[in-house]
């Protein structure tokens, strides 16, 4: 298994299209540049941001194919694998194993209920058919399952599930997570909600899996710099800094709503596929003003 330090601001990368909603190469590749130029810890295809939801097996391919070619061992590359059963989350964490990912990120099964032990039982399987790190992925909001604390503890004790990623919004949960898997040193868990990665730190995680990076790369870095470094009143103002912005998720999917960003910053990356592509006028001008208000900020 890769031995691999599982730490700092991982962007979920988002996927450019064309206007046929086609898979932007170029700017994919410029995207990875892009983000590894200013300072990201590792890039993470095929996650929320990413779309993964909505693109196809080959699609998926495709997108790690490239992703891990233009990353050239820069930076860790975490892949989105996690699917609805575990034979396809099986048969795709092959697929990354064999493209050259260095860690697999497995979301929970999403739209059936699932009991803890159905999870369970799901990730080991993963676990058992795979050489490669695992980090968790609850976000039950998107999901409908969320993994328990003390099934993280359990599935903790599986050599090659070294971490997890929270996006509950939850704080407590994260907490429960840190105290559950701290008898395992090596274990990782990240925050998936931007506005507690500086928290999250604080109590004992390693960083965090951040949307917010696909727009303001350097900030969100800047926040685990500053934490490691020992400047925690810096990293405060790091973390404080993207509250703006993150108030504009009132005008429609987070997702939507970081790639709407990046297109205005001036990247050819598309739309959303449909139906989940559509920002109001009023949410354009918010966020406009929010990027040009950071812009004479100097957040980047």
């Amino acid at each position: 298994m890769k031995n691999i330090d599982i730490s700092g601001i991982i962007v979920p990368l988002l996927t450019p299209m064309n206007a046929d909603e086609t898979i932007n190469e170029k700017e994919l590749r410029n995207q990875v540049n892009h983000q590894i130029n200013s300072g990201i810890h590792g890039v993470f295809p095929l996650g929320t941001n990413g779309e993964a939801y909505i693109l196809s097996f080959d699609e998926k391919i495709k997108i790690l194919q490239i992703v891990v070619d233009e990353v050239k061992g820069r930076v860790p590359v975490y892949a989105g694998t996690g699917c609805i059963s575990t034979k396809e989350t099986i048969e795709l964490s092959k697929k990354a194993e064999e493209i050259g990912v260095d860690i697999l990120s497995v979301v929970t099964p999403y739209f059936a209920s699932a009991s803890q032990d159905e999870l369970y039982n799901h990730f080991k399987e993963v676990a058992d058919n795979v050489n490669l790190p695992i980090v968790l992925y609850n976000i039950p909001a998107r999901s409908g399952n969320s993994i328990a604390p003390t099934t993280v503890e359990k599935l903790s004790e599986i050599e090659n599930i070294v971490g997890v990623k929270d996006s509950s919004g939850n704080f407590d949960n994260i907490l429960q997570y840190i105290e559950k898997t701290r008898s395992r040193r090596d274990f990782a868990v990240l925050s998936g909600n931007d506005s507690l990665i500086l928290w999250c730190l604080l109590a004992g995680g390693r960083g965090g899996i951040a949307g917010c990076a696909n727009v303001f790369p350097t900030t969100m870095a800047s926040i685990y710099n500053s934490y490691r470094d020992g400047d925690i009143e810096k990293a405060r103002d790091y973390q404080d800094s993207i509250r703006s912005f993150r108030n504009c998720f009132k005008f429609g999917n987070p997702n939507t709503i970081v790639k709407t960003a990046v297109s205005l910053l001036g990247f050819p990356v598309g739309k959303c596929r449909k139906p989940f592509s559509e920002v109001s006028e009023e949410g354009i001008r918010a966020i406009k003003k929010v990027l040009d208000e950071n812009s004479r900020k100097g957040i980047k």
